[in-house]
């Protein structure tokens, strides 16, 4: 889940892998580390902790006359995250350096093996075995010792080379772990995602497994590791820009996400629903009209924030198109027996398109005959390249490492789905389509007029709440699902120990954890299982939980039960989800606001999980 930034052009070196590496750090913040040619050797800066460590030690260096370099921000795998396992790791002499995104699964033996040739290590990570293996094949071509030392790797790697001997290029080569290439007339850039490129190009190739490029200024060669022949790529024109991926005025990140959340339904929605019929066209599927008749079953396959809105999709497509919905983890998913087929249809729901572990299921289930769609938010990533269908988001960059306008993006494109198997398979009639539809349009509006009223109520409540050790979150039906994202957004941000229940099953144990110490968050919308919802709500306060309600306007019920009501707009009961995922991300946030988290960076944690 490292980043990586290359450059090689006319600008000076070191202002590119810092900018490079501020657009990549929700990647990884453990350690930081950059390094660039100058003259006839290679200067290299390492530090431990966040970015601006880093950012310090090269302050002096800044205007340096180098134009070629490699940046690195770090996940740690291998090695506690200090400065001697910090990126870039060197060879024996110092001439040659690597930086690495992945697990390299047999580095253990590999560094036996150079050990015992003599080779010194100074880290505990897996990738200095890169550095040093590739030193071992290295006589005077650098492109044939990465690639006979790629031969020997097992595992995952998105990695930059530079040596000082071949000072005006750099090699760059992928195996599940992303890397992408910009390019315009005077420079090559290389990065582990797209944010990264934005300030310099919006002309981006993606490569794929198995593949090395030579970046020079202005030009490139891309080649297959395997047997050396030279690719043909397509080059992509980015629709973001770079002051997407800015804070536009914002404390956080994640709060300027929350609040373009309006926006990026619209634009999931944009063009696939008509109006005036509710006909959904999504022609970017894959599928053909046979293919939909003929399912027997869906599988859902996802990670995280991903899985929850899977756990949605299911009550829907379960309910308007009658399909049976199987809901996986994806590290389960892929090492389980599976009973798929050819009459299966796989879903992944992946914000990235690189999810390790998605990625490995879908690539299972494809090699058992299923076609595979994936929801995804990033164009060209490799989820997307090896579907058979795609439905992109277009939310736009997410940067907060808690992830919000993904999850109701995903949530839109999937009810687009529900609705468009429905279409096809003559579940859902014309008028019901249509009423959905417009429902699935409306909430949008509905969102961005709530928003800053539901911040500041909740800004008000939150004294009662940061302090607390544990939270619960309860839903039924429709709004389970959210109760589990939003114990999920609470615990990632804040720290405070969380956990989601469908409200019926409190009763069955967790019941046991209620006293005055223990607040909970109820989500009781006015719809179909409200009086159930509610008898559970009786039975938290019957033991005296601390009880924060979110309920429909007008129900004067709730605040009979408790003080401390939030009251949400009525909406088509379908649409619920999304409306109500919004107090739990703002609660969330303001919790880990007010007790002085990072919200942006929490610990441990990385945007993207592109390693198992």
């Amino acid at each position: 889940m490292c980043g990586i930034v290359g450059y090689t052009g006319n600008r000076r070196v070191v202002p590119v892998l810092l900018e490079g590496l501020r657009r990549l750090e929700y990647r990884g913040y453990d350690s930081a580390g950059l390094v660039y040619q100058y003259q006839d050797e290679l200067v290299k800066f390492r530090a431990a902790g966040k970015l601006v460590h880093l950012e310090k030690a090269v302050d002096d260096y800044i205007g340096v006359d180098s134009h070629t370099g490699l940046g690195h921000t770090r996940w740690a795998t291998h090695g506690a995250p200090t400065h001697d396992n910090a990126h870039p790791h060197s060879d024996c002499s110092g001439e040659l350096v690597v930086v690495h995104n992945g697990i390299i699964e047999n580095y253990s033996s590999l560094k036996q093996e150079l050990l015992a040739e003599g080779h010194t290590f100074s880290s505990e990570t897996d990738t200095e075995v890169l550095a040093h293996l590739i030193e071992k094949y290295l006589e005077d071509d650098l492109v044939a010792a990465v690639r006979k030392a790629l031969a020997r790797v097992e595992g995952s790697y998105a990695l930059g080379v530079l040596w000082v001997k071949e000072p005006h290029i750099l090699v760059a080569a992928r195996n599940q772990s992303p890397l992408v290439m910009g390019v315009d007339d005077d420079a090559c850039y290389v990065a582990s995602d797209i944010p990264a490129l934005l300030p310099y190009t919006r002309q981006v190739i993606f490569l794929d497994d198995l593949e090395l490029v030579v970046l020079e200024k202005g030009s490139y060669t891309i080649m297959s590791i395997e047997d050396g022949t030279e690719l043909e790529k397509e080059i992509r024109t980015i629709d973001w820009n770079a002051s997407m991926a800015e804070k536009a005025g914002y404390k956080h990140f994640m709060l300027k996400e929350i609040y373009e959340q309006p926006q990026a339904i619209l634009n999931t929605v944009s063009g696939r629903i008509i109006p005036d019929t509710g006909k959904v066209d999504l022609p970017e599927i894959g599928l053909s009209i046979e293919e939909i008749q003929n399912i027997e079953r869906i599988a859902l396959v996802a990670c995280g924030t991903s899985w929850h809105a899977a756990l949605v999709a299911k009550y829907w497509i379960e309910k308007w198109v009658g399909i049976p919905v199987d809901v996986d983890i994806a590290s389960e998913f892929r090492y389980r027996r599976l009973l798929v087929n050819d009459r299966v249809l796989t879903i992944s729901i992946s914000q990235s398109g690189e999810t390790a572990d998605t990625l490995a299921g879908i690539r299972l289930a494809a090699s058992l005959g299923s076609k595979v769609v994936t929801i995804c938010n990033v164009v060209g990533s490799t989820m997307t390249r090896e579907a058979d269908g795609v439905i992109y988001t277009h939310a736009g960059p997410e940067i907060g490492v808690a992830s919000t306008k993904a999850f109701t993006s995903q949530l839109s494109a999937l009810f687009l789905l529900t609705l468009y198997l429905g279409q096809v398979r003559q579940t859902i009639d014309q008028e019901k389509l249509k009423e959905l539809g417009t429902a699935l349009i409306d909430i949008a509006s509905v969102i961005d007029t709530i928003l800053p009223i539901m911040q500041e109520q909740i800004r008000e409540l939150i004294e009662y709440y940061y302090d607390s050790s544990d939270f619960l979150f309860v839903g039924r039906g429709l709004n389970f699902p959210i109760a589990l994202e939003g114990a999920l957004k609470l615990k990632e941000i804040s720290y405070i120990h969380a956990e989601g229940y469908a409200a019926g099953e409190l009763k069955h144990g967790p019941i046991a954890l209620i006293d005055k110490d223990m607040p909970v968050m109820a989500l009781v919308p006015n719809d179909s299982v409200y009086q159930k919802t509610v008898s559970n709500v009786e039975e938290i306060k019957a033991r005296q939980g601390r009880l924060l309600l979110i309920g429909t306007a007008g129900d004067r019920h709730l605040a009979t039960l408790t003080d401390h009501v939030l009251y949400l707009p009525q909406v088509h009961e379908e649409l619920n989800p999304l409306l109500y995922t919004i107090p739990a991300q703002l609660l969330a946030y303001e919790i880990a606001n007010r007790r002085g988290c990072d919200v942006d960076q929490p610990r441990n944690l990385a945007k993207s999980v592109t390693v198992e």
